[in-house]
């Protein structure tokens, strides 16, 4: 079986200028994606797919194969996964190299991974072959039934408990558990993608994490510098240095 992984990694980004390139303790951001990938026990080849020559050769410094840049009219701010992944697909046709059978999905603005976790994932998404994907994700404690949007300047709930009318004010223990997903590891099966249009399908496994770190304000680089320091990450700081 044929695993890579797929890190995509943008030049732009609006809410913090450059963020793949900037220093989390000693080493850049996208470094620990790549180190969590080539610690794994089962992903093969770990590719990063990025529009800057800049982070590119960051990349390939760390060990991460750079076979394109990305074009720029699927790296802007609204881009989305599909396009990129899409884009390596394509990439490996032109190139007659044969398809992966998995793509494992890690996002350099959730750095702080624990390799058995990805591992154990990988594992699951091959035990479950008839999964069209797996996304992580963790417990919430707020419910989509109490959520609601602004039409008019009026409060519009979103969706209706078992067709209850004001449903939205039952007790938060009324409602089942909810989960939101956190980018700390997805994993795709190409042929979902080659044979129906859709990255996901529809079948996706869900894969409990803890809570991640999520860098998207500058902020989080505060958060995430006081959790280098926990045990659990030490196998990544250490094969970084």
């Amino acid at each position: 079986m044929k695993i890579i992984s797929l890190i995509p990694a943008r030049g732009g980004s609006k809410s913090i200028p450059h963020k793949n390139k900037i220093k989390l303790g000693k080493h850049p951001l996208i470094a620990y994606s790549i180190a969590e990938s080539l610690l794994s026990e089962y992903i093969q080849e770990t590719v990063v797919s990025t529009d800057s020559s800049k982070i590119a050769a960051i990349a390939e410094e760390y060990g991460a194969s750079v076979p394109f840049l990305r074009p720029e009219e699927i790296s802007r701010d609204n881009s989305t996964d599909k396009e990129f992944f899409q884009h390596y697909l394509d990439y490996l046709k032109a190139n007659a190299i044969d398809v992966p059978d998995l793509i494992v999905h890690l996002r350099p603005t959730t750095p702080l991974r624990e390799i058995n976790v990805v591992d154990k994932a990988i594992e699951h998404m091959i035990e479950n072959k008839e999964a069209t994907a797996l996304l992580s994700t963790h417990k919430v404690h707020w419910s989509p039934f109490k959520m609601f949007r602004a039409e008019g300047g009026y409060m519009v709930p979103y969706f209706q408990y078992k067709g209850l009318k004001e449903s939205f004010s039952l007790p938060r223990q009324t409602f089942e558990d909810s989960y939101v997903q956190n980018g700390y590891v997805d994993i795709e099966r190409p042929s979902i993608l080659i044979n129906t249009g859709l990255l996901y399908g529809d079948k996706i496994r869900m894969w409990e994490t803890d809570m991640v770190s999520d860098i998207d304000e500058l902020s989080d680089y505060e958060f995430a510098e006081k959790l280098l320091s926990a045990s659990k990450f030490k196998q990544v700081l250490d094969y970084l240095g």
